[in-house]
């Protein structure tokens, strides 16, 4: 028993600060990117999308329900060099840019897009779907009233959407937190963490730390600091909805 020197060691820990490093940069770009294009699908779905709307909706939910894993292969697959062109090299070649066929996943900045794209394209129905059911709960006779006033499409948006549809974003913006912040397996599946460290989130590190290495105390600080991440990031986005409320 080393009391709390495991928390101290954190702080100290090159390989956790670079896997926080990235955890937090990803949680960033696929947080934004689930929610806000979420939040265009569903407008798309009640606005834009009139005839085959049950169809498209299904289709882009789709992804949604596909384990993890397959996703990760699948991406894989498409991005591959080795031991022959994926399907996005081999159209590179096809249409004769071969200048920028490369190593996709082989590379830090490239395989940690293509992470960013697959979990933002993953998860883009399921917030769509939530988003679009608090649109069907708007009246209609407010959009309509608007509209005669003269609101234009980004003044509907703005000042009549945006916060009739605030709870429902801040918690499509609270699940999409949690998830990323303790992202596992689709890394794991599609790069294993590489290369090198690029894609190694923190979960990642804890699992390798424990059940790799067999130092399980490490190993559960690192899992406690996890949920503590999770709990501040809720923490902050219901206090920032708490004061905007107190604005209002």
């Amino acid at each position: 028993f080393n009391g709390i020197k495991n928390y101290f060691k954190l702080f100290t820990d090159q390989a956790f600060i670079t896997s926080l490093k990235m955890n937090l940069k990803y949680v960033l770009v696929v947080t934004t990117g689930q929610v806000t294009l979420g939040l265009l699908t569903a407008l798309m779905f009640h606005f834009a999308v009139k005839k085959y709307k049950v169809l498209v909706r299904t289709i882009i939910f789709f992804p949604v329900v596909l384990p993890g894993v397959a996703v990760a292969q699948l991406f894989s697959k498409m991005f591959e060099i080795t031991p022959t062109y994926g399907l996005i090299n081999a159209l590179l070649e096809v249409v004769g840019l071969t200048q920028f066929i490369q190593p996709w996943l082989g590379k830090g900045t490239t395989a940690f897009a293509i992470l960013c794209i697959m979990d933002i394209w993953t998860a883009i129905g399921f917030y769509a779907v939530i988003i679009y059911g608090a649109l069907a709960d708007i009246s209609g006779e407010i959009i309509e009233a608007a509209k005669i006033d003269g609101a234009n499409a980004i003044q509907l948006f703005k000042s009549i959407l945006i916060p009739l549809l605030k709870p429902i974003l801040i918690t499509c913006t609270i699940f999409s937190l949690t998830g990323t912040l303790k992202m596992f397996e689709t890394a794991t599946a599609l790069t294993k963490g590489g290369p090198g460290h690029a894609t190694r989130s923190l979960s990642m590190y804890m699992y390798d730390t424990a059940f790799t290495y067999s130092e399980y105390g490490y190993g559960s600080a690192i899992a406690i600091f996890i949920l503590v991440e999770c709990l501040i990031a809720t923490w902050l986005v219901s206090l920032f909805n708490r004061k905007e409320k107190e604005v209002v």
